[in-house]
């Protein structure tokens, strides 16, 4: 019996170094932001989903992001970045019910996790359940025990951006591609840039809004948040050649990912709206609802747009009354 026993410990210990050179191999080719979850999984088809599940989220497709998380879950349960960041992509994807229970189910094992592990799963719970201060005050206690995360640097940013406190945002996104500028690596994904870009346009600062697209145009060519922002710039800035160029671009790359015509003229409506040109932003939220009218989400945009820029607030009011029947 002892040589049985024997033999399976080896086989155990092969299977155990096998994993661990197939993790380390998948460790080198990622980028420092996901190193951080490395080490909480022994599984390397864990790890493997939670890299393609990266992939996807940072292209902004959250459908194969969360399918990829949960195969990382089936794999081993208790590798808790899975679950986070599952629930980060409900979120995004509006599923809140689903999230919410995914988000109790890490905080509630939060105690048996190692201490980053853990502040995560407090983060994301804040994010369900607590206010935005409460998730500044987590990310905050992650970049004490490792201030080098580019991407802590970033939810601070939103966070701060979601309470309008703009030079704390544009301090935090700055921090964040300052790191990735020293890693000698492109950012996670086109958001840090377009993000920052946001707060810049907000306080007027649009020479560096301008500098920060050119840049970004090298690391995410032809990235349709990314034209998206330039259009709303150009519009601000009257540059009416440039805003139909990238308008026009944006157009065809909507219609190439067969957009309704719906979506085109709601994306056209937003762009004119953060740009304050409220007459075409009107036209455009009107033609939206115009194409889909039993859609709520149109029938909310259109009022939310009349009440919020005084344009006619009791035909807005009753569209709102509408869309909540």
């Amino acid at each position: 019996g002892n040589i049985t026993k024997i033999l399976s410990v080896i086989d155990t210990l092969s299977e155990m170094v096998k994993d661990y050179l197939i993790m380390s191999n998948l460790r080198k080719g990622q980028s420092n932001d996901l190193q951080q979850f490395f080490s909480s999984t022994n599984s390397a088809d864990a790890y493997r989903y939670f890299i393609y599940g990266n992939k996807a989220f940072s292209k902004g497709d959250w459908t194969s992001a969360a399918s990829w998380y949960m195969q990382s879950i089936k794999c081993d349960s208790s590798y808790i970045p899975a679950t986070v960041w599952l629930s980060i992509t409900y979120l995004n994807l509006g599923l809140y019910e689903q999230g919410k229970k995914l988000c109790l189910m890490s905080y509630q094992k939060r105690d048996q996790l190692p201490i980053q592990q853990k502040i995560w799963a407090n983060l994301i719970y804040a994010g369900y359940f607590q206010t935005t201060t409460d998730i500044i005050n987590w990310t905050n206690q992650l970049i004490e025990i490792d201030d080098q995360q580019p991407l802590l640097y970033y939810i601070l940013g939103g966070n701060y951006t979601n309470l309008k406190k703009y030079d704390e945002a544009i301090s935090a996104m700055e921090k964040s591609l300052k790191i990735y500028d020293k890693w000698d690596s492109k950012p996670y994904w086109v958001y840090n840039y377009v993000g920052l870009g946001y707060v810049y346009h907000k306080v007027g600062k649009y020479n560096e809004e301008e500098r920060l697209y050119k840049k970004a145009e090298k690391d995410f060519p032809d990235d349709p948040d990314l034209i998206y922002s330039q259009a709303i710039l150009s519009l601000t800035e009257s540059d009416t050649i440039a805003a139909n160029r990238y308008i026009k671009k944006l157009t065809a790359k909507l219609e190439n990912n067969s957009a309704s015509e719906a979506d085109i003229a709601s994306v056209m409506a937003s762009i004119y709206s953060d740009a304050g040109i409220l007459n075409m932003a009107e036209k455009y939220f009107r033609q939206a609802l115009f194409f889909e009218p039993e859609k709520v989400e149109r029938i909310y945009n259109l009022g939310f747009f009349l009440i919020n820029n005084d344009q006619n607030i009791n035909e807005g009011l009753d569209l709102i009354d509408r869309a909540l029947k």
